[in-house]
């Protein structure tokens, strides 16, 4: 660091203790504080959207992957008492639609999935660190410094108005000089603030108009993949009950498979492996 960039150092930490004891003003813009405080809470929203869309998609999967696993399990248990009952059978086309929806799910909707939904969002999520490099260069380098020294220049231009020396040895002009200087310097650290304040300002909320139409897509397109995997699982599963006697979809839909699994419970407790006499 040179010797000039230390007095700088040195000026600024002394300026931000005087602003916390109250003896130098602290410069707030409320407008940049309002577009970032939305911008923070767009942030937020984006991440936690972009966590959501990757769970929702792996817990798809799993679900799928589950299905087939609980499909194998029921198809060998009807397999080794049966080959030939309706179960049996049900139990088989149960496997193979569970299997079409899993494959399904990774041939037909996993791409479409990644490039209308997971990588938009992800796309706008990689925006926020470019972002947040220009609001801390604003707020911690550029604007920080800056304005600690608009700042500093300003009380040190406000006392040389307000208290002019009483020094009668001193000319006049040099107390003019005085003033000119600390002027100038306020003058251009304003100027380096505005420009950077103003850029913000400007930029922060045409990004947050633009999170509708950009999300719009990705919404409609997560939304029609929703339905089309709920519509191909309702058409694959509504085949399988055909393997069913016409008995047992009446006793479902008279609420009457309790009473049996109840029953069938009940037997199992009566044996002696199952804690019965």
């Amino acid at each position: 660091m040179s010797w000039t960039g230390f007095k700088k150092s040195v000026s600024r930490a002394g300026t931000t203790l005087l602003q916390k004891t109250g003896q130098i003003e602290r410069t707030v813009d409320r407008e940049f504080a309002e577009e970032e405080e939305k911008y923070r809470i767009f942030e937020k929203e984006c991440q936690a959207l972009q966590k959501d869309s990757k769970a929702y998609w792996d817990a798809m999967k799993a679900m799928t992957a589950a299905q087939a696993r609980i499909a194998e399990t029921i198809e060998v248990f009807y397999g080794t008492a049966d080959r030939g009952s309706e179960g049996a059978m049900a139990g088989h086309a149960y496997k193979r639609s569970v299997d079409d929806l899993d494959s399904g799910l990774t041939r037909e909707l996993d791409v479409p999935y990644r490039t209308t939904v997971a990588e938009p969002i992800g796309k706008m999520c990689a925006y926020f660190p470019v972002v947040n490099e220009h609001i801390s260069k604003r707020n911690k380098k550029a604007c920080l410094m800056h304005l600690l020294d608009y700042d500093s220049a300003r009380s040190k231009l406000k006392k040389l108005i307000d208290k002019p020396s009483e020094d009668p040895t001193k000319l006049p002009r040099a107390r003019i000089t005085r003033s000119d200087l600390a002027q100038q310097e306020h003058d251009e650290a304003k100027e380096v603030f505005d420009m950077l304040n103003n850029q913000l300002i400007g930029e922060l909320p045409q990004l947050l108009d633009l999170r509708v139409p950009y999300f719009d897509p990705s919404f409609e397109a997560m939304i029609r993949m929703q339905s089309k995997f709920a519509e191909e699982g309702y058409e694959k599963l509504s085949g399988v009950q055909r393997y069913f006697g016409e008995t047992v979809r009446d006793d479902y839909a008279a609420g009457q498979l309790d009473a049996q699994v109840e029953g069938v419970l009940a037997e199992m407790r009566e044996l002696s492996i199952c804690g019965g006499n």
